[in-house]
């Protein structure tokens, strides 16, 4: 079975072909920033043709937003507004696909679903992914996902985790909250923090700066909320904080809650393309 996985991001569409389970290829569009449906569109083909032209068994799609099943439509996307409206076969049409064998997920879920099964875990996972966005999804035994608000096992990007910066307010999301975690540690308020290039923000992120007290507040109310055995980094970002886990292990362990289990792990996981391909593999599992 060939299964394809569409990852629609905030800066780029990424693309993945299983075939039988196994990566056989991967393709990335060119970037963009907050395009409209038509350029979106044109994205998504220009991935897809990258990662080849095998017409696949089934289509899986993650979306940079909220999907409303009922009606059919994304109701929702902080990161690509120019999609609102849009209905997932529209998108696939416009960019020359066949959508008779669609599966839709979040980003989130399928990224998680990802690094559950390549690393065969057994337990309750929590995992961020953190890029442009940030979103969460738990994923239980077995490989079900934890559902609290729709398709989402809940905001952990907007949840507040303000932290006191001498002289310097709370900062405020793109979704309109002030304080919350993509507030501190998306993409966009690094670039705004740091400034460029985004490939090194993370050599110059320190222990005592706001958005890894933030990341580490937002993962010490995980710990109460779903008691997690295994939390995983993902992303553009999350991937990259290898460096700085024993700090935030450090942060997060300091006076936590005894609900939290005593033999967490943490970790980074995944590669860019972890959404695309843990779409295409939700999709196969769908079939």
């Amino acid at each position: 079975m060939d299964c394809l996985g569409i990852d629609i991001g905030g800066t780029t569409v990424k693309a993945a072909l299983l075939r039988d389970g196994q990566r056989i290829a991967t393709g990335i569009s060119d970037p963009y920033e907050r395009p409209d449906a038509v350029q979106v569109a044109r994205a998504v083909a220009d991935a897809a043709s990258r990662a080849g032209p095998v017409r696949p068994d089934r289509l899986g799609l993650c979306l940079p937003g909220a999907w409303d099943n009922t009606r059919g439509c994304i109701i929702a996307s902080v990161n690509v507004p120019g999609i609102i409206g849009s209905t997932p076969p529209s998108l696939l049409k416009s960019a020359g696909m066949d959508t008779s064998s669609i599966a839709v997920f979040t980003d989130a879920h399928a990224a998680a679903f990802e690094v559950y099964f390549t690393e065969q875990l057994a337990e309750r996972l929590l995992a961020v992914s953190m890029g442009t966005g940030i979103g969460a999804a738990v994923i239980d035994p077995g490989g079900a996902q934890l559902l609290l608000s729709g398709r989402s096992s809940g905001h952990l990007g907007q949840i507040d985790c303000t932290v006191h910066e001498e002289g310097r307010d709370p900062p405020i999301g793109l979704d309109g909250g002030r304080g919350g975690l993509e507030a501190y540690c998306g993409l966009r308020a690094l670039l705004d923090r740091y400034g460029g290039p985004p490939s090194s923000i993370v050599d110059r992120l320190r222990e005592t700066d706001a958005p890894l007290r933030a990341l580490a507040r937002s993962l010490r109310i995980a710990h109460a909320m779903y008691r997690p055995a295994h939390i995983r980094l993902l992303g553009g970002i999350g991937s990259r904080l290898g460096p700085h886990l024993p700090a935030l292990r450090r942060l997060v362990e300091a006076e936590l809650t005894n609900l939290a289990r005593s033999d967490w792990t943490l970790a980074c996981a995944g590669d860019e393309f972890g959404a695309a391909c843990g779409a295409a593999r939700l999709a196969a599992r769908a079939a």
